[in-house]
């Protein structure tokens, strides 16, 4: 007991990977009088080890997204094992919220600025699919029921427009990446706040696939990229919705993109269809 409550102890940075159901959450952001990923998970390592530290995540999940595996990096004094750590924390939070693997790992690594690559995953259940289309209410808190028919070859030729380097100012919300900004005037130190705040981005693959499952006909975006800016996932999904409806011809997202301007482009699907699928690190950085 006494090593554990020493402050000489020496502290060593963990690396969770959770996943979540961000129906019921405001999001991962801690804010005053409401629930948030983060606010729970240090309100449970509070409770499991006596320490509050605020978890970094790898990336701030808005309002009512989730994730299949989100990072989170902090650091702690307590010389608790990593499995005992897991299931302390599985047992006081909510059951919405679980911790996928707890490791400890270098004193170097942090959630958000060691990340290399995240992947996003975007759900469509569609219109006219079984059922006369009824989304089955089990699914309804997960998928984006849209009400038009979707032609596929045309969601797949709007995706691949968006591979490479480009300016996504048009695809980020009306106040690009001010969460970013807000993190820089908290961490002023981050080695690549700068970059950050540029609206450039490289997407690595950007795809649409069908999936039948026994209730519905879903279609499942998935984008790899070095970095997302606000809303911008939903945007990009809100416009190839469009094309795919044909009310936009994929010839227009060029100019789009050369616009720089979120008016240039289509709506914010809903953030419900959303999960951080996974966020990816050099090896080095967690072992």
């Amino acid at each position: 007991m006494s090593e554990s409550s020493s402050p000489a102890a020496d502290p060593h940075t963990w690396k969770l990977t959770l996943a979540y159901d961000g129906t019921d959450f405001r999001g991962w952001q801690v804010q005053p009088g409401e629930r948030t990923i983060q606010g729970e998970l240090q309100q449970a390592l509070g409770r499991v080890t006596g320490e509050t530290p605020l978890p970094q995540g790898s990336g701030r999940t808005d309002a009512g997204v989730h994730a299949l595996a989100q990072v989170a990096s902090f650091a702690l004094r307590a010389p608790i094992p990593a499995d005992n750590l897991q299931r302390a924390l599985n047992r006081t939070l909510p059951e919405s919220i679980r911790i996928l693997e707890a490791k400890i790992v270098p004193n170097t690594f942090h959630a958000r600025h060691s990340a290399v690559a995240k992947t996003y995953e975007y759900r469509v259940k569609l219109a006219n699919s079984r059922r006369e289309g009824i989304c089955p209410p089990f699914l309804a808190r997960y998928v984006y029921a849209f009400p038009w028919p979707l032609d596929l070859n045309k969601l797949e030729s709007a995706a691949l427009q968006f591979v490479g380097e480009h300016d996504f100012l048009s695809f980020a919300a009306n106040d690009p990446d001010s969460k970013t900004r807000n993190e820089k005037a908290s961490a002023a130190q981050s080695p690549n706040a700068e970059e950050q705040l540029s609206t450039i981005r490289t997407i690595f693959s950007s795809t649409w696939t069908r999936q039948e499952t026994e209730d519905a006909d879903l279609l499942i975006y998935r984008v790899r990229g070095n970095g997302f800016l606000h809303h911008m996932v939903r945007n990009l999904v809100g416009t190839m919705l469009d094309v795919g409806r044909g009310y936009l011809e994929v010839e227009t997202i060029p100019g789009i993109l050369a616009a720089g301007s979120r008016t240039a482009a289509g709506p914010t699907a809903p953030a419900r269809g959303l999960f951080l699928h996974s966020v990816e690190y050099e090896e080095a950085q967690t072992h």
